[in-house]
């Protein structure tokens, strides 16, 4: 899901937030959610949700089925 690892980095770099700080909220380690946008893991279904929650995206946009918002595309 290389997409999906593209798009959890410009996410989180237009959001201005840690590795640290989504993987707290996502109650997981740091070094976790550094793999998913790293494209060497892949979050459960679950994880999915509460990513898409946290950056205000559907899971289509999330998983690059469908184009981020403006202000996230082209990162």
């Amino acid at each position: 899901m290389e997409q999906l690892a593209k798009n959890l980095l410009a996410l989180r770099e237009t959001k201005k937030l840690s590795r640290e700080k989504v993987s707290r909220v996502l109650e997981l380690s740091a070094k976790t959610y550094e793999r998913y946008e790293k494209n060497e893991g892949d979050p459960t279904a679950p994880t999915l949700v509460k990513l898409a929650d946290l950056y205000g995206v559907t899971l289509d946009q999330l998983v690059g089925r469908a184009p981020l918002p403006p202000a996230e595309e082209g990162r």
